[in-house]
């Protein structure tokens, strides 16, 4: 096996109450992020989102992967409009034959709020959700490996801030 090449999809991020039920980012462009790379290894970064979301820590390094803007309310597993609607631009992507031979780990995180244990599971349920979400889309199972991660692994300074709520999709590629 190859060193742990693998790209980043962080999914997650605040959706303003005023979000339009438009994907931010089509399959296409999806796919043409991918595709056009020379060797998929190489950390590509794209943010999808306003400029204060893409510009959210001005001292962090620039982002590796696609973010998708995938949310989650306190204490929920339960998928948003928005989110689906993301997640079937993203299914309509992983179809995409210049796509077919990529596996994804898709990662639930939450935030600090909660019992260990407890946030242990929720994250758990956070990446079946997106899981099973895919798998309705018509994303082979084969393709896909949730896990959960619980608050181990802040997105934001705060491990309280809701932006930690979240899932992350890496592409693996052997």
């Amino acid at each position: 096996m190859r060193g742990s090449a693998s790209v980043f999809l962080l999914a997650a991020a605040l959706v303003t109450p005023n979000a339009s039920a438009e994907p931010l980012q089509t399959s296409e462009d999806i796919v043409e992020f991918f595709a056009n790379a020379a060797d998929l290894g190489v950390s590509r970064g794209i943010c999808v989102g306003t400029e204060d979301e893409c510009n959210n820590g001005n001292d962090a390094p620039a982002q590796t992967g696609l973010d998708m803007l995938i949310n989650f309310d306190l204490d929920s597993a339960d998928l948003t409009s928005n989110a689906q609607t993301t997640l079937d631009e993203f299914a309509k992507a992983l179809k995409d034959n210049r796509l077919q031979a990529h596996s994804f780990i898709v990662e639930g995180h939450t935030d600090a709020s909660g019992a260990d244990s407890y946030n242990d599971e929720l994250s758990q349920k956070r990446a079946r959700s997106v899981t099973a979400y895919l798998l309705s889309a018509g994303v082979e199972i084969s393709r896909l490996k949730p896990v959960g991660m619980g608050e181990t692994h802040p997105r934001a300074d705060d491990p309280y801030d809701p932006v930690n709520r979240r899932v992350e999709m890496k592409i693996n590629l052997q």
